[in-house]
């Protein structure tokens, strides 16, 4: 335990524990995968008692699945909530989430939001009856403002994609509290190795767990982290979407969970090694990352974080077409839009996200920025690779 929160081998083996065994005298070590679609009842009432039993695990696995249990428990262990709901993306966590308060909601977010994020506040929401208003992240008078006219859902991203700025959650919980709002925060580049949001006033935690909970760039899938009133209020909308996570991927993901902190203790230094390394060359206008000394949200950054993350951006003189030219020279981070695998991972924000359908952070996206996911390699390597593609 640190704190009260538990270690992810701590966590996994209690979630062993907890399986049925069948008899048996040891406890599996790795975990058994259920690929069923549904689980036969034994009589009548039984069945009859599962299927309106919330957020069961033995009816049917767009319902839930004992995999989405197991797994579900090991992440809420780590964030220190009371439980998890699994999602088959990072962005159906997100708008279930949102979807969950329904028709007349009123949604205040901050203005710096992963774009797909803006996309769905921006045209989507609208349409469903959602009333959508946004604050820059550091403006606490703002929120301040926004939440004394009634509002249900406050929605934060920190530390954010792709510019790295880091919200006050404490302060914005204070305010969110107040209003009788409930606050929801992406904390996907963190991960709750590097911060833990539920203990600073969070009441759901989001991540987006394709990039650093599975850690291997081969599964899909979303987790919302909460308390189990609000868990069954999200579950009650989310089986109906039908956004489940298969048995299977549920399985892998609790797999990558087994190396999180050892994965990430090498993400931070590495992110650190080369931003520092960037913030030297002359062909770089400015370096985004939250290890920087020079970070604006330094002070913040010490009291709510233990750790920066693997992911950093910089701009490069020339704009767009100079990014350009320096990401196809690249010879060791992939040109591909996810992250949190044990390869280096590279794209261009302004590219990527004027497909996302958000006006609202296009403009917050400088030309010429490239954001850089440090893997697992030696970032000398890196280094190296970035010198010879800048030059």
């Amino acid at each position: 335990m640190r704190g009260g929160q538990m270690n992810t081998w701590q966590a996994d083996t209690v979630a062993a524990q907890r399986r049925p065994v069948g008899g048996l005298v040891g406890v599996d070590v790795a975990p058994a995968i259920h690929p069923t679609a549904a689980f036969a009842a034994p009589t009548a009432a039984a069945f009859a008692d599962l299927a309106v039993r919330r957020r069961a695990i033995d009816f049917y696995t767009r319902y839930g699945n004992p995999n989405h249990a197991e797994t579900a428990s090991v992440i809420a262990a780590l964030e220190g909530g009371e439980t998890a709901l699994l999602y088959a993306s990072g962005m159906a966590a997100i708008t279930a989430t949102i979807v969950a308060f329904g028709t007349g909601a009123r949604v205040v977010a901050q203005r710096e939001l992963y774009g797909g994020t803006a996309g769905f506040l921006d045209s989507i929401a609208p349409r469903l009856g959602i009333g959508v208003d946004f604050v820059h992240h550091d403006d606490l008078a703002g929120f301040d403002q926004a939440l004394r006219t009634p509002a249900t859902l406050v929605l934060l991203e920190t530390p954010t994609n792709p510019l790295l700025r880091v919200t006050d959650v404490a302060a914005i919980a204070t305010l969110a509290r107040r209003a009788g709002a409930v606050l929801a925060v992406d904390a996907t580049l963190g991960s709750p190795v590097n911060q833990q949001l539920l203990g600073l006033g969070a009441d759901i935690v989001l991540h987006s767990a394709t990039k650093y909970l599975g850690g291997h760039g081969d599964l899909t899938a979303g987790v919302a982290v909460t308390s189990n009133d609000l868990a069954d209020r999200l579950w009650s909308d989310a089986y109906l979407f039908g956004a489940t996570l298969s048995a299977h991927d549920a399985w892998m993901l609790q797999r990558g969970l087994r190396t999180l902190p050892v994965r990430m203790r090498q993400h931070n230094r590495s992110a650190s090694a080369v931003a520092a390394h960037l913030t030297e060359h002359p062909a770089v206008v400015r370096v985004h990352h939250p290890s920087l000394v020079d970070h604006p949200q330094a002070e913040l950054i010490a009291r709510q974080m233990t750790g920066p993350g693997g992911v950093l951006s910089f701009e490069v003189r020339g704009g767009l077409e100079a990014a350009e030219r320096v990401v196809s020279r690249l010879r060791l981070p992939s040109r591909a839009a996810s992250f949190g695998g044990p390869t280096a991972a590279v794209v261009l924000p302004a590219r990527m996200w004027s497909g996302m359908g958000s006006a609202t952070v296009e403009d917050l996206v400088p030309a010429g920025l490239i954001r850089l996911a440090v893997g697992l390699e030696d970032p000398a390597d890196l280094n190296m690779d970035l010198d010879q593609a800048l030059s």
